[in-house]
């Protein structure tokens, strides 16, 4: 059974950096995309930054330049470092693997669309005060 665990969210003041780590277990295969998801109150789950399983990468306009979504395949691990936070990238992050192997063009359409995603962490609070 595949498993998804998020680490590392927390509070800090607007202009600070947080770190988000997703371990993965219960498969091998490398040929997994990923990505990270946020969600805040009263707001739908949004894509933020997507890595295609080739490590071709894909963010969200209002993360570009701040936010970096990176792999260890080796681990299974999913890393996503957030700096020059801002209130609005408060909210709870949840990491989200494909089950399928999705080509780059194909996977450069749809990674930020949460139904492409077979596997969820339970989510990460990440807070930002001004």
């Amino acid at each position: 059974q595949i498993q998804v665990e998020e680490s590392g969210g927390g509070s800090v003041q607007s202009g600070g950096s947080l770190s988000l780590s997703c371990a993965a277990s219960g498969y091998t295969y490398t040929r997994f995309s990923s990505a990270w998801f946020r969600q805040a109150p009263g707001k739908e789950r949004e894509g933020v930054a997507g890595i295609h399983f080739d490590t071709t990468t894909n963010y969200a306009d209002s993360v570009k330049g701040r936010f970096t979504i990176s792999r260890d395949n080796a681990d299974h691990t999913l890393y996503l470092q957030m700096n020059s936070l801002k209130p609005e990238d408060t909210g709870v992050y949840y990491c989200a693997t494909m089950a399928r192997p999705w080509s780059r063009s194909d996977w450069g359409g749809i990674w930020y669309a949460s139904p492409y995603y077979n596997y969820w962490g339970q989510g990460t609070q990440v807070t930002v005060s001004s």
